[in-house]
């Protein structure tokens, strides 16, 4: 199983590779919601700068930095973290969009015929997916360490928080990846998995610690925010950026979630998978 799960997995990579516009958008989009809500959404800058001196105002806006948002140097430090899970919620939406396709064309009747596992379709798709993701999370985590006024790593960042950062990401996009590509498993048509990943990915960004911190919300929001796995994702990935793994109790405890995310869903998206693709 292991060597048709990478030989199909290369396919998917080379498909990606092969079409540029795909690789530019997933670098490109990113960058720009960093520059462009972390400028144009600041809260901070919502404050009227009549009704204090700049050195006031100054004061004023870092007091809600460290109160409010973790102590972050900008808001676009704060950001960071979240648009770096967004980004793999929509490349992991996708999962399963080259299913759809081949079932269209019929090569997925080839593979099904093909003396192969029926794991490694499901998994193929899961494993070049996360791929799809982590190599532009990556390249934008450095990009916007250029943008001015950008994100700003604590003094004391080290390769290990790194490390954390993109494991926590890793995990992330597991659990998302298999869960759209199980659901992809039952899709006969493009226009039927656009519907369903609209459906679902606004209301997973919007009840998520994102873009604001949870304690912005109502308590019934907060209640779901809390669970929410790009919540866990975010505040994990913004405590290593801003604090470093000074304290890594709280980063355990999301890192843990998140494994346990990522494990359940890899499982029960490939048994979903493997029922699904036994009924073709």
């Amino acid at each position: 199983m292991l060597t048709e799960t990478l030989a199909l997995t290369v396919r998917e990579l080379k498909k990606w590779i092969r079409t540029p516009a795909s690789v530019f958008i997933a670098l490109f989009q990113p960058l720009v919601w960093i520059a462009l809500f972390g400028s144009a959404f600041n809260p901070t800058n919502l404050i009227p700068s009549s009704i204090a001196t700049p050195e006031v105002m100054a004061q004023i806006r870092q007091s809600i930095l460290g109160q409010t948002f973790g102590n972050a140097p900008n808001y676009i430090t704060y950001l960071t973290g979240g648009i770096l899970s967004l980004l793999l919620l929509f490349t992991s939406a996708f999962s399963g969009g080259s299913l759809v396709l081949d079932r269209r064309f019929g090569y997925l009747n080839k593979l099904l015929a093909s003396p192969i596992s029926r794991a490694s379709i499901f998994l193929s798709r899961v494993f070049a997916t996360v791929v799809k993701g982590m190599i532009p999370s990556l390249i934008v985590f450095f990009a916007a360490l250029s943008i001015p006024d950008g994100l700003k790593l604590n003094p004391s960042f080290t390769l290990l928080d790194g490390l954390l950062i993109f494991l926590t990401l890793f995990l992330l996009s597991l659990g998302f990846s298999s869960l759209f590509t199980a659901i992809a498993m039952r899709m006969t048509k493009w226009e039927s998995l656009v519907a369903v990943v609209n459906l679902l990915n606004l209301p997973l960004l919007f009840s998520s610690s994102a873009l604001l911190p949870v304690t912005s919300m109502p308590d019934w929001l907060q209640a779901i925010a809390k669970i929410n796995p790009i919540s866990k994702a975010a505040d994990a990935t913004r405590t290593l950026i801003v604090q470093g793994s000074v304290d890594l109790s709280i980063i355990m405890l999301n890192l843990t979630y998140l494994i346990a995310f990522a494990a359940i869903l890899t499982i029960a998206g490939g048994i979903a998978s493997i029922i699904a693709l036994r009924t073709e």
